[in-house]
């Protein structure tokens, strides 16, 4: 059976108050406007809930038992309806990127922690992809902008660089290397170097600049990830190939950052964006947070 609320409602004013006149102001109605109401309501029900008279108006028998399981039933959807309404209020907003690893794990946290100072209520969700999935997601709409490498030939999006970032020899700080101003690939010698997978953008651009050199090299380990390269030099292990970024990890001290030479191998770090897409408010603010932080960090 269809609940008739407005008849709900008009049943509980009118025994409340005892008067047809007095409900009608209450709800804002003509007393016709309720009468009307309320005879369909009891027509729909099959039953009087009234007993009219000139003088007063008193609940039948049904009325009498009806009217607090009425009361409860409007109290429970008034309660119901407003945590709705607050919960609309309070909606958190919500800013979607992609964001490459290095960057994520990296840089990315100093720039969300002043984000979210000047935006207590946005929300981030953050795919720290590679740089294929990035531009998968802008073009599919899923996230607004993406922080990643620059690569030609993408559709649907506008790309701006955002930083051109050296590539570096990271090392431990006790290790010989870490005392030169700077190396040339050639002096790598036989020391056991980290290589990151084949699908990840920084080895395609290593491998394409050394070329047939790379073959030379003691590529001992390869791992799937440039943090845990970076773990592994911690310990050790060995050393590692890394964008600069990667190599000014916050609260670690125990890493030398080494420039190479011969040749200076760089990546370029980009925003791109869907070209029929303009950026949320919040997307926009987030960004600007973005470019002036890499902007100190790189210059």
């Amino acid at each position: 059976m269809r609940i008739d609320f407005l008849g709900l409602q008009a049943f509980v004013s009118v025994a409340e108050r005892g008067s047809f006149l007095r409900a009608a102001a209450h709800l804002n109605l003509s007393q016709t406007a309720l009468s009307h109401r309320m005879k369909k309501f009891e027509e729909d029900l099959g039953v009087a809930l009234f007993v009219r008279t000139t003088r007063q108006v008193s609940l039948t028998p049904v009325g009498l038992e009806l009217l607090p399981k009425a009361c409860a039933l409007l109290d429970e959807l008034s309660d119901t309806l407003e945590g709705v309404r607050g919960q609309g209020a309070k909606k958190v907003e919500r800013v979607t990127i992609g964001c490459l690893p290095t960057i994520a794990a990296y840089q990315l946290p100093r720039v969300l922690r002043d984000f979210s100072a000047a935006f207590p209520n946005v929300s981030v969700k953050i795919y720290d992809n590679s740089a294929r999935e990035i531009a998968q997601l802008v073009q599919s709409g899923t996230a607004e902008f993406g922080l990643t490498i620059v690569s030609p030939n993408v559709a649907d999006v506008e790309v701006k660089v955002l930083a051109k970032e050296p590539f570096v020899l990271l090392c431990a700080k006790d290790d010989p290397l870490a005392r030169r101003r700077f190396i040339n690939w050639s002096q790598l010698g036989n020391a056991p170097l980290i290589r990151i997978s084949p699908q990840a953008g920084n080895r395609v651009l290593i491998d394409d600049a050394l070329g047939h050199r790379r073959e030379k090299l003691n590529w001992r380990y390869e791992v799937q990830h440039l943090q845990t390269a970076v773990g592994m030099v911690l310990s050790h292990v060995g050393i590692a190939i890394v964008p600069k970024i990667a190599g000014s990890l916050p609260g670690v001290s125990g890493l030398a950052a080494v420039p190479l030479r011969n040749p200076s191998i760089h990546r370029s770090l980009g925003v791109i964006t869907r070209r029929d897409r303009p950026l949320s408010r919040t997307a926009q603010a987030l960004l600007h947070m973005v470019r002036q932080h890499f902007l100190s960090l790189l210059r």
